[in-house]
């Protein structure tokens, strides 16, 4: 995809700079031309360039390496390339070495070449920019229990965790499969008066009736089978603390019951035995199915689902909450970077797009299994679309209605301009509304209208 970019040039023969002007312009690049340092000093102060180009010596006393260090201290995005005369290209490869700079051309300038470096640089000036506000706005979120939130729904879910934390309800998590139910059960116990006594988790799904009966309240020694000794259950291993019983939904109706009387009296009986064990246990339960449904079908206990549902949490898929996931590619990234020794240091905006628009049916794991992946596979610094090696991402479809533009041709900083005044339009103008249905405070829609000059 080519890159329109602004274009700072610099060249003390006006002539010969026109001539690059124009040769950019042919691009689609908006061109400013200067004489000298000092007029790109100013001009620089002015506007941040994606790009530079600057003859190496200018007739000023400076040269080209003082319009890169000023660049660098003002735009770090910003990508310079020096144009040199045949005698100094020792000079500019030293630039590049030591001062930052994106690449070199020597004279007489083949503009056909000069493009094609000024098309590359842009790009990575852009990629810049991006992986720069993407690290803003996951330096701006306080990750909670190390969880991600930055989309209005997990910013409200995390808030309702802080609430009922505090108290001694049962909670019954909902959510797709991958969506972090248990990462949110781990942040209701640990922000609880119980954190410092044990955490234990158990998957209902994972056992049949008879085995999951012994896991969760244990066993005598010769209750079956294989019992040689006696055994303590999940609920015994998490007596003053909290049991997570993921996939609650899937347990057995026999095993329901046995569960709701351990809930409704605080007490235990291991197989093969009839003495009752008191257990003080908070139960946090999550499930990827709708337990209304199944008390209607006869497939769940009504009493117990009432049991459970003193209070619920619902988790919306990552494709319901697409916000949370270019700051979650960048903390992928950094895991990826610490468990595997990489050193992936950005991603580019067609990258980020992609993964953005995509459905991710496996929700947030199956984005970390694949950030990880690339991570692991990246032969550079940076990852690209190259990188994504799944077909069904690749082929992602745009999320945008028939006829629009294409989202994969537009940056994230003009999706986010087009999505502000598409609220405003529906809301007729009305900023605090346009701010609630964007999922954002009245006074981050402020500083944005700023930002991108709407009016």
């Amino acid at each position: 995809m080519s890159e329109t970019a602004f274009i700072l040039i610099v060249e003390d023969e006006v002539q010969h700079g026109e001539a690059i002007a124009e040769g950019l312009r042919r691009a689609g690049h908006a061109c400013h031309l200067v004489s000298s340092a000092d007029e790109a000093t100013d001009s620089i102060a002015q506007r941040r360039p994606d790009v530079i180009v600057t003859d190496y010596k200018l007739g000023d006393g400076r040269n080209g390496m003082d319009v890169l260090r000023h660049a660098r201290a003002h735009w770090p995005s910003t990508e310079v390339i020096l144009v040199t005369a045949h005698g100094d290209e020792r000079l500019a490869r030293d630039a590049l070495k030591e001062g930052g700079a994106y690449d070199y051309i020597t004279k007489p300038v083949d503009l056909e070449k000069l493009r094609e470096v000024v098309a590359r640089a842009a790009r990575q000036a852009r990629t810049q920019r991006e992986n720069e506000s993407m690290r803003r706005q996951l330096d701006a979120i306080q990750p909670f229990e190390g969880i991600i939130a930055n989309s209005a729904g997990m910013t409200a879910v995390l808030d309702r965790v802080r609430r009922l934390a505090a108290s001694k309800l049962t909670v019954l998590i909902y959510g797709e499969s991958g969506t972090g139910k248990e990462l949110i059960a781990r942040a209701i116990h640990n922000r609880s008066d119980r954190a410092k006594k044990p955490w234990v988790a158990a998957n209902c799904a994972g056992f049949s009736e008879g085995v999951l009966e012994s896991e969760l309240f244990g066993h005598v020694k010769g209750a079956f089978t294989g019992a040689i000794a006696d055994r303590r259950g999940l609920f015994e291993e998490a007596d003053g603390g909290t049991l997570f019983l993921d996939e609650i939904g899937d347990m057995p109706l026999p095993m329901q019951a046995k569960l709701l009387r351990t809930l409704e009296n605080g007490e235990v009986v291991r197989v093969g035995s009839n003495r009752p064990i008191h257990v003080d246990v908070r139960v946090v339960a999550a499930t990827n199915r709708d337990l209304k449904e199944l008390v209607d079908k006869k497939q769940f206990r009504d009493d117990l689902f009432w049991r459970l549902n003193q209070a619920t949490i619902a988790l919306a898929p990552l494709r319901e909450r697409r916000d949370d996931i270019p700051p979650l590619i960048l903390h992928f990234i950094k895991q990826g970077n610490e468990l595997h020794g990489k050193h992936v240091e950005s991603i580019t905006p067609d990258a980020v797009r992609l993964l953005t628009r995509y459905n991710w049916p496996g929700n947030v794991r199956q984005l970390a299994n694949v950030i990880s992946n690339m991570v692991v596979l990246a032969n550079g610094p940076q990852l690209d679309v190259d990188d994504i090696t799944d077909p069904p991402i690749r082929g992602a479809t745009d999320i945008v209605p028939a006829g629009a533009t294409p989202l994969s041709n537009l940056t994230l900083s003009e999706i986010e301009k087009l999505a502000i005044q598409a609220a405003l339009r529906q809301n007729n103008g009305n900023r605090e509304r346009a701010a609630k249905q964007l999922g954002i405070g009245a006074r981050t829609l402020y500083r944005k209208l700023k930002e991108f000059d709407i009016q």
